[in-house]
């Protein structure tokens, strides 16, 4: 049976839903986990559910995919990513999914994420930044608005890229969680003046945001 027969039985000039774009993302995950569609093709075809506005947009997301298996059904989430740095570096950029709610989260180890060509579930995403004694610098689509509600404990905290300048149809980012002797910054675009990526493991300059 097509795991879209509850879209074509009805208007597909009708709104979609916040749950019929968790269900075409649900099918599209499970595709990629068997092997149906590549990483790429994932994305592509994520951020386009995301961005659907009618029933109609979704339909040919999953045309030629196969429905849900029941004990896959609640297999895929949207809700939840985390990245975690411990006494190391990581970097995270160009083309992957983040959650509803990511969390990033520095321990004596740097973590630098770049989300401006992430794939984001929603117009609202949540990101909770937690650094102790470590360095966390994240990167928001140049659209985006970004809302602070976190908090600092003998650390550096720098949020820009709030409503100022941003574009009211795009992305909410709220930015929540803990900087204890640490360091979180995060910019919006072109707003960070030593992005694009030139910072690789290994690499002896300053890190973003940070002088020296």
């Amino acid at each position: 049976m097509s795991s879209l027969t509850p879209f074509e039985s009805g208007d597909t000039a009708q709104r979609a839903s916040d749950a019929d774009r968790d269900h075409i993302a649900a099918i599209l995950g499970e595709a990629l986990a068997t092997g149906r569609l590549t990483s790429v093709e994932h994305a592509d075809r994520l951020e386009a559910a995301y961005s659907a506005v009618t029933v109609g947009d979704l339909v040919p997301l999953t045309r030629d995919l196969p429905g849900l298996a029941p004990a896959s059904t609640s297999g895929y989430s949207a809700d939840q990513q985390e990245v975690t740095a411990v006494f190391s570096k990581i970097i995270r950029g160009g083309r992957w999914v983040a959650g509803r709610h990511t969390v990033l989260r520095s321990t004596f180890g740097a973590l630098i994420i770049d989300l401006t060509d992430a794939v984001l579930p929603g117009r609202e995403v949540t990101l909770e930044l937690n650094s102790f004694c470590g360095k966390l610098i994240v990167r928001v689509p140049e659209n985006a608005r970004v809302m602070d509600e976190g908090s600092a404990i003998f650390s550096k905290r720098h949020i820009s890229g709030g409503n100022e300048g941003g574009d009211p149809n795009g992305p909410l980012i709220r930015v929540t969680g803990r900087a204890m002797f640490g360091k979180v910054v995060v910019s919006r675009g072109d707003s960070a003046p030593h992005w694009p990526w030139h910072y690789w493991p290994g690499h002896s300059g300053p890190w973003p945001g940070q002088s020296g």
